[in-house]
């Protein structure tokens, strides 16, 4: 049988199941393929398929064949041995067929890039090593934020619970994530993946690694354990439990580490504070300290000695001053019998009685005999910060041995300095009206870091010089909708807090904050110009918001008060609609003179979505009646036609080209339209591929509860075959709208911290008194039970064990199309197909190793170790090689580069021109590469092929439209200095009409 008579489903499993390793990064090790000869394909595969393709003539590939098809095939591996073979057999019209669907399943494997929209959510802030990066946990994720390329990037991991705490190695290489659960994760924050996984089988408080990076403590219950930190061997089990300790009868807190990791000290609860021994030492196992009215929030050792600070929650400073200095403490030596069992039978008895040693249990008030000969301490000072009696509760703190700095954070939102031991005080600020959760000093001790997990705020101090290095905040309640600007640089993001925020795609920082809205915001979107943000809110009034000068310049109302559900522009970025959620009607303005120009009404519901058509003057309105209107603005905003749906209308989208219309119901369905006929061309059930959960609080199955639950947010891709959709569920799905199958469903957040996450419920939650989660526990935590507010509809209610729902509000499509965005629970998440791995070898074998790239520049051999080096793929090892090569023979180097290798060079120059400061010779390798290869890199380019034929697209979309404009329908513009300058923000100058048109 040949490849055309097969059916879809066998179509490729035939051909390409036995090759899932990714074979085009190994060597050929049979030869190469006899239908090209020397291409790098594997002999194997080719031979087959074109043994195959031999038996007919040209075949057309089936219309069965599609994205979804090749779900479980290396759709990459297919797309370059197609592309070989596209010029060597008479099949060419199959082959580009086959060709062109790798490719475009090769591009849906989008996978998380960042996580913008949320900086702080709980756990410990930590410095890198190098002090220029600041690790934070947002909610069940750790983002790095690079201050000094003010950059930011989230780690591909996630822990199943909000992350507790951070423990970053002395050498910055590994950190231990601890979630809320007791999970751990070892982390290589070099290679950026987890390497080991650990429960320990209870909360755990903090973890601190030691100086020398040997040992660490973890604080759970009302104990410490110590365990041995994994080191460069491998071993089976990375945490070994090394010994328990016991003192404290209540919850521990804090930890930290004597600078010659022989002692650390553990803070607890019960007002206690325990020194414990890391070795067997003589003359300390363990010493107990006091002196505090309220739980222990930090501790911490003075520099090269055992002298303590302790904090404590009600604002109390003590000093503890040792009798002996960390070389005076003395190893314990065996005696009696155990020192001959030691000399007669060698280290293996010795293990064992370590064995039945390992677990140290302290007194709080030992014997006198106990006492003698041991480490003493004494109270050298006690110190207040609640002076003036203003109660206010310490909740955070920070020390740096070194320049002797304190750091305090309090529950009212100040923070200040202090010099130790005389407790001088340098600082006291306020940087938050919410708690400081937690507090951070880099290894210089210039920068500090604070996190309020209140408002979700985090902030990098510079205290010399008392400017802000960071200041981020996302917002304070869910983030309701988004837009990309025409350019895929910005995002804008609206919230039920009333704040309007754009972030930078690139950097992943906010870099401004509209917060004119006095309530929640329900849609954003860009004008065509990329200059001006056009908003709705619920407290009636339409903004929009000039990114020039940051300011709010049009202020849209109603004549009578009403709340704006959604807001669209029409591609000329001149005229503005909104509907409204309580009066049903749309209203029409003028963003040139901001007056009204229309009230729309014939909806019997409120209107759920409203969108412009990207070719025509026509505007499709969705509501809760069950119907689509759209309106024809060339026709004094005429109904032309009125889509009958089967349901509530929940979001409406035109395809990019505005040739079809998705529209998705409260029946989990969507349907699309053909605008100019209103003829339903087809339908997609997407009830099933939600799979809501169930919430704690439910009492109903998840499975009955998904009757109720449906799309509330749809989005064409750029090249319009694909739609995206999301909902009250963690799953984004794609659908392909010609075959209408599902393409890929995408789990936006594993986080069990957030509610409807599972689909059943743990029974052992369910106790004689009803649900655990309807019970308020650890009342004694931070502020206690909160007093219930009446009328209270969003947020916590009010009660301590409040649960987000995990839904998706919103989703967007990049412009280029290769990442869409979407607002949930967790924040802004954006999935890209840009790989950030650290290590993709490419065709690797035994015989490429650094050291022998850096043989061959030393030889002068630079062609040979650049591709050396790229099929290693290491980021250092190419800049290395790259950089080692003369400007003057840059142009020789790179017309010698394989065609295979030009492209990889080109995208490692791009993104090294942003962080790099030999700016001049990246930009002369890009020309000679560019100059060597240009004609070749343009003939073969596919993978930009969505952003080309979306620039295409819109290219004619403007012909058409300029064609349909009668001559001279154009009305002058107002001469006035306002209106000038409006002109100005949609792009256009003074006076000059064409600037409104798209």
């Amino acid at each position: 049988m040949c490849l055309g008579c097969l059916p879809p489903s066998q179509l490729f499993s035939c051909t390409w199941v036995g090759f899932s390793p990714p074979l085009w990064r190994f060597p050929l090790t049979r030869g190469p393929s006899p239908t090209s000869a020397g291409a790098r394909v594997p002999w194997g595969l080719g031979s087959l398929l074109c043994a195959q393709l031999g038996h007919r003539g040209t075949q057309e590939v089936p219309p069965g064949v599609t994205g979804g098809t090749l779900g479980m095939v290396r759709a990459r591996a297919g797309a370059l041995l197609l592309h070989h073979l596209l010029d060597q057999r008479p099949h060419v019209a199959l082959f580009r067929e086959l060709y062109l669907v790798c490719v475009e399943t090769a591009l849906f494997s989008r996978q998380f890039s960042n996580l913008l929209g949320t900086v702080y959510r709980c756990g410990n802030l930590n410095f890198t090593c190098d002090g220029n990066s600041l690790i934070s946990p947002v909610g069940n994720r750790v983002t790095v934020f690079d201050l000094k390329n003010n950059k930011s990037d989230t780690l591909p991991l996630a822990t199943r619970y909000n992350i507790k705490c951070v423990g970053l190695s002395p050498d910055g290489r590994l950190a231990i994530i601890v979630d809320e659960g007791g999970d751990a994760l070892l982390v290589s924050l070099v290679c950026r993946s987890v390497l080991h996984h650990f429960h320990f089988k209870g909360a755990v408080h903090s973890v601190a690694f030691s100086p020398d990076g040997r040992k660490f403590v973890v604080t759970k219950g009302n104990g410490a354990q110590l365990y041995h930190a994994p080191g460069r061997r491998r071993e089976f089990n990375a945490f070994v439990l090394d010994k328990t300790y016991f003192g404290p009868y209540d919850e521990t807190t804090c930890i930290d580490w004597t600078d010659d990791s022989k002692c650390f000290v553990v803070g607890s609860k019960d007002m206690s504070t325990w020194v414990f021994g890391a070795e067997r030492w003589d003359n300390l196992i363990y010493y107990a300290l006091g002196g505090h009215r309220d739980a222990i929030v930090a501790c911490f050792f003075e520099a090269d000695s055992l002298d303590v600070y302790t904090l404590s929650q009600d604002g109390a400073l003590c000093v503890w001053q040792c009798d002996t200095p960390p070389a005076g403490l003395r190893l314990k030596a065996p005696s009696g019998w155990r020192a001959d069992l030691q000399r007669r039978e060698g280290d293996e008895d010795e293990e064992d009685n370590e064995e039945e040693e390992r677990a140290v249990r302290g007194k709080a008030a030992p014997a006198a005999e106990e006492q003698q000969g041991k480490v003493r301490y004494s109270r050298l000072a006690k110190y207040f910060f609640n002076k003036e009696g203003d109660f206010n509760n310490l909740t955070a703190a920070a020390y740096h041995k070194k320049v002797h700095l304190l750091v305090t954070g309090f529950a009212s939102g100040m923070f200040h300095l202090h010099e130790l031991p005389e407790f001088n005080l340098i600082h006291s600020l306020s940087i938050s009206d919410q708690r400081v959760a937690s507090v951070a000093i880099n290894s210089s001790g210039d920068w500090i870091a604070f996190g309020c997990s209140g408002l979700g705020q985090l902030l990098v101090w510079e205290w010399q010089s008392e400017s802000y290095v960071l200041k981020q905040q996302g917002h304070f309640n869910s983030m309701v909708s988004l837009a990309y600007s025409p350019d895929g640089q910005y995002i804008v993001t609206g919230g039920d807090d009333g704040k309007v925020k754009v972030w930078n795609t690139l950097s992943g920082f906010c870099f401004i904050t509209f917060t004119e809205h006095s309530s929640g915001v329900t849609g954003v979107t860009f004008t065509a110009t990329g200059y001006v943000i056009v908003t709705s809110s619920m407290d009636g009034t339409v903004r929009a918001f000039d990114l020039h000068r940051y300011r709010n310049f049009r202020t849209f109302t109603s004549p009578r008060p009403t709340q704006f559900s959604c807001v669209a522009v029409d591609t000329s970025g001149e005229v503005v609609a909104a509907g409204a959620q309580d009066s049903f009607e749309i209203f029409i303005w003028s963003m040139q003179t901001g007056r009204l120009l229309d009230v729309l009404s014939g909806h019997e519901g409120p209107i759920s979505g409203l969108c412009f058509n990207p070719t025509k003057s026509v505007l499709a309105s969705a509501s809760w009646d069950r119907t689509v209107r759209l309106w024809d603005m060339a026709d004094s905003w005429r109904t032309t036609e009125t889509l009958a749906l089967t349901s509530d209308a929940l979001a409406v989208t035109f395809r990019p080209d505005g040739a079809e219309l998705a529209v998705a119901t409260l029946n989990s369905q969507i349907t699309f339209w053909d605008p100019e006929n209103a003829v339903q061309t087809g339908s997609i059930e997407g009830r099933h591929d939600l799979k809501s959960g169930r919430k704690e609080l439910d009492k109903i199955t998840a499975k009955h509860s998904a009757k109720g639950k449906a799309f509330t947010a749809l989005c064409y891709s750029a090249d319009g075959q694909s739609v995206l959709a999301g909902g009250r569920s963690k799953f984004v799905c794609i659908y392909h709208v010609r075959e209408q199958i599902l393409r890929k469903r995408f789990e936006i957040s594993g986080n069990l911290s957030l509610d409807a996450m599972e689909e059943f419920l743990n029974r052992r939650k369910m106790t004689e008194f009803g649900n655990l989660a309807l019970i308020d526990q650890d009342a004694a935590e931070e502020a206690g039970v909160a007093i219930p507010l009446p009328g209270v509809k969003k947020g916590d209610m009010s009660s301590r064990h409040f649960k987000p729902e995990i839904r998706v509000t919103s989703l967007r499509f990049s412009p280029t199309g290769r990442c869409w965005a979407a607002t949930t629970t967790e924040g802004l998440l954006i999935y890209s197909l840009d790989a950030r791995m650290l290590f993709d070898p490419f065709e690797l074998d035994t015989s490429v190793t650094p050291a022998r790239v850096r043989a061959a520049l030393r030889q002068r051999d630079f062609t040979r170790a650049i591709l050396m080096a790229f099929r290693l793929n290491e980021r250092k090892l190419l800049q290395e090689a790259l950089e080692s090569v003369p400007w003057d023979e840059v142009e020789v180097v790179s017309s010698s580069l394989p065609d295979l290798y030009v492209e990889k060079v080109l995208e490692f120059l791009a993104s090294s021109l942003e962080v790099s400061h030999h700016l001049e010779f990246y930009l002369v390798w890009a020309q000679k590469l560019l100059m060597a290869h240009g004609q070749k890199l343009k003939a073969r380019c596919d993978w930009n092929r969505y952003s080309l034929r979306f620039a295409l697209a819109v290219s004619q979309q403007r012909g058409l439209k300029r064609a349909s404009e009668a001559p001279g329908s154009e009305e002058e513009a107002d001469g006035s200095d306002e209106d000038d300058e409006s002109l100005h923000l949609l792009g256009a100058g003074p006076g000059d009409a064409d600037g409104l048109r798209p």
